[in-house]
């Protein structure tokens, strides 16, 4: 993640593939969990959405959490110091009923 940071910001998108079966448990985890990564240095805001196309797989859900952050420095103080514990969270509610994948983003 070693860039120059752009002034518009970056973002930091996740996308998570859940078992239909926990998807209402995991949205209702979601927003607390969103809104403590919003409290964290350099997070300006987020927006989740349900993925419609490509549809996700019979008896699963996919949903973007796309999280604005102000720099890439914000963003990777985040995943060295609360990230790990964090996940591990998601992990420790959900196990193996989801998965997720990052990437980030610059603003343009």
């Amino acid at each position: 993640m070693s860039a120059p940071s752009s002034a518009a910001g970056v973002i930091y998108e996740v996308d998570v593939d859940v078992d239909a079966a926990i998807a209402d448990d995991y949205r209702a985890w979601l927003g607390p969990h969103t809104r403590e990564i919003l409290a964290l240095p350099g997070f300006v805001d987020v927006r989740i959405h349900t993925q419609l196309e490509p549809p996700a797989a019979a008896g699963r859900v996919r949903l973007s959490v796309r999280y604005r952050v102000d720099s890439l420095a914000s963003l990777e103080a985040y995943v060295r110091e609360h990230a790990p514990r964090l996940r591990a969270d998601a992990v420790a509610r959900f196990g193996e009923r989801f998965s997720a994948t990052r990437r980030v983003l610059r603003e343009e």
